[in-house]
């Protein structure tokens, strides 16, 4: 059960001035819980007691970081039925979907646990000509200071966790803004870091009113924004955010080919695409949303991907046999919804779904959907997936290219040749050979081109945005 209120925290420290913020059962619409909202002192103080924390938190060493994120990592498996069920509640999650991203988060603390103690730098050969003779050089990797996070509704404990266990790692205080949407998965977070020996200061975990977030953006004291939502949203942050380093990452509509030697495997590639595409609901950066199919396998595919549609099981996330929730809120159904419609109006067809109930929309495959049209051009973020034949494979790389987003691309293919060409002309962050594009593991670099954002996460490349080089140069003699 969810507890009847929840404190935002404040360097390290629980407060709970109000009880404000309501939290809502995604699929029944009822208030469940409430969480304190943080005001415009409250954002101040926290960023005060952030840089008031940076020296201490840059001092504070390895061995002690990495047993501050062991400490959650055990907090986290003792806590995991309960951290589901609040994900389950609070985003809709199916429970075996929930049950998977609390398994993610703490894979992201143990990763982060394993970083703090590698540090990073190098020996750097100076003499590369007659005048350094003599000379050598030093890096080491240093905290960039006090950083801000925003973060979305979608995964409310794994998009946290990107952020916050390589800030512990690099030795990075910081403040987060939680969804307001989904605010309990991080106060859970939040009173395990509580647990820990942390210097005062090292984190404030805060929901806050659009009207007071300006400073999580614009103050100049905090020294890196990483921001993961909309892509709208995001490039207005970065243009707000100053000389501080920005990381974003943002939408897509993640593209997934299907190349002419699959025949054999179907039924995988089937499985594949279905779970990418209505995992979540759909609600997620890299949901498979586009799969072009060689014209040789489409009707065999669309018949596979059809009937793995309707076999889905939609109602209340928190019976272990659903697996299709609810969408974040009746609103983002009913924008999916029009946006099919008006695809339909335009020749598209409808082969399986497109009903809603509430903010439950039915797992939908479409195909014939026009390129300019809002279901295929933007970010739909829901349980739908349209299908496209091609006849060449570079027809195919060449309309995966078309669109403004490049966060991950699928290309199931046997053809070595053919996964290197798509490695070496898809405009994305990253290529997934032989699955879906919603594929990842949370060590490796994670992020977009184009319109999906701009740097990397994963806990390793994290750090790295999260500390600065520092050079020493050594004259011998």
């Amino acid at each position: 059960m969810l507890a009847e209120r929840y404190p935002y925290y404040l360097a390290n420290r629980p407060r709970q001035p109000n009880a404000e913020l309501a939290v809502t059962d995604k699929y029944s619409g009822e208030v469940v819980t409430r969480v304190a909202l943080a005001d415009a002192a409250a954002v101040e103080e926290a960023i005060a007691a952030a840089v008031r924390a940076a020296g201490p938190m840059r001092r504070l060493a390895p061995y002690a970081r990495q047993e501050v994120l062991e400490h959650c990592v055990r907090r986290f498996r003792e806590r995991a039925e309960e951290l589901a069920f609040a994900l389950c509640i609070e985003a809709g999650k199916p429970l075996r979907d929930a049950r998977g991203e609390v398994t993610r988060l703490i894979d992201t603390f143990k990763a982060a646990a394993e970083e703090a103690v590698r540090g990073g730098g190098e020996v750097l050969n100076l003499e590369v000509s007659k005048r350094a003779e003599g000379y050598r050089g030093f890096t080491q990797r240093v905290p960039v200071g006090p950083c801000s996070f925003i973060t979305p509704f979608n995964f409310p404990l794994n998009l946290v966790a990107h952020k916050v266990a390589p800030a512990i790692a690099a030795g990075c205080p910081f403040v987060l803004k939680p969804s307001d949407r989904t605010p309990v998965s991080a106060m859970i977070m939040a009173e395990v870091l509580a647990e820990t020996d942390l210097p005062e200061g090292a984190f404030s975990v805060l929901p806050t009113r659009l009207e007071d977030v300006g400073p999580f953006i614009e103050d100049d004291r905090l020294k890196l924004l990483s921001f993961t939502g909309s892509e709208k949203v995001g490039w207005e942050l970065k243009a707000r955010a100053g000389r501080k380093k920005v990381v974003l990452e943002l939408g897509g509509n993640a593209a997934c080919v299907v190349d002419r030697d699959q025949g054999e495997r179907l039924d995988f590639v089937a499985d594949r695409i279905a779970h990418g595409a209505f995992f979540q609901a759909g609600q997620s950066c890299i949901s498979v949303q586009r799969v072009l199919v060689h014209e040789e396998l489409y009707g065999a595919l669309r018949e596979r991907l059809v009937a793995r549609a309707r076999a889905l099981r939609a109602g209340n996330p928190r019976e272990e046999a659903t697996t299709l929730g609810p969408m974040i809120d009746e609103a983002a159904a009913r924008r999916l919804e029009g946006w099919i419609h008006r695809a339909v109006e335009r020749g598209a067809r409808v082969l399986a779904g497109g009903g809603r109930r509430g903010a439950l929309l039915e797992a939908t495959v479409l195909e014939g959907v026009p390129a300019d049209e809002p279901l295929n051009a933007e970010e739909a973020f829901g349980p739908v997936v349209l299908l496209q034949p091609f006849g060449s494979f570079e027809d195919a790389l060449r309309e995966v290219n078309a669109g403004r987003y490049g966060l991950q691309a699928g290309v199931f293919t046997n053809d070595l040749s053919r996964a290197m060409r798509a490695w070496d002309e898809l405009e994305v962050g990253g290529v997934v050979v032989g699955d879906v594009p919603s594929f990842r593991v949370d060590t490796m670099p994670y992020g977009g081109v184009k319109g999906s954002g701009l740097g990397r996460e994963g806990v390793k490349y994290a750090i790295e945005d999260m500390t600065e080089l520092r050079l020493l140069v050594l004259r011998q003699g």
